[in-house]
């Protein structure tokens, strides 16, 4: 009898073990359910096509802000950053424009500069290569005298992406609250 005793004393479960087991068995679970929703995340079109939206963001605010921007003291510098800024029948127009528009600027003396306020992307055809951004600015005209002149404006533009990069190919004046769109 003394001996059943000792053999049942003997065999005590050992719960170090079990946990290792347990807690390589959660670490495993864990690392799939990890590894599926990065890979999940990492294949999304949705992911590419935010992508595409803030680049565009980007660019669209950086182009009108850039074609309100204008120093009569440095305006070749200026006309080839709109000229860069855009592409299409917008760049041709400028460009065919240049010389007259610069010596408007010339004779008026004026220094132009735009601040974006805010900006959204209102269309994006990412396939099509197309987006359109409405962007809140606003612009100070500082004139000769010295006299300043300050403008909020909400401009309505289009984009084309052109060698991998969004362009401004059209602008124009956003309507106002209970004005129809032309």
């Amino acid at each position: 009898m003394k001996r059943a005793v000792r053999v049942l004393a003997g065999a005590r479960p050992r719960p170090l073990p079990a946990l290792a087991l347990v807690l390589t068995l959660v670490a495993g679970g864990f690392a799939a359910w990890t590894g599926q929703d990065w890979y999940r995340a990492a294949h999304d079109d949705r992911a590419a096509y935010a992508a595409q939206r803030d680049a565009a963001l980007a660019a669209g605010e950086q182009a009108v802000q850039n074609l309100n921007t204008l120093d009569h003291r440095d305006l070749d510098r200026g006309l080839d950053l709109w000229e860069s800024s855009t592409a299409g029948e917008l760049h041709d127009q400028l460009s065919s424009g240049r010389d007259e528009f610069a010596e408007q600027v010339k004779a008026a003396k004026t220094v132009t500069t735009a601040r974006v306020l805010s900006g959204a992307v209102t269309e994006l055809d990412d396939r099509a290569g197309r987006a359109r951004v409405l962007v809140a600015l606003r612009v100070t005209v500082r004139a000769s005298d010295g006299a300043k002149t300050d403008k909020d404006s909400r401009m309505l533009g289009e984009l084309t992406r052109t060698g991998g990069r969004w362009k401004l190919s059209a602008l124009g004046q956003a309507p106002v609250g209970g004005t129809p769109a032309g």
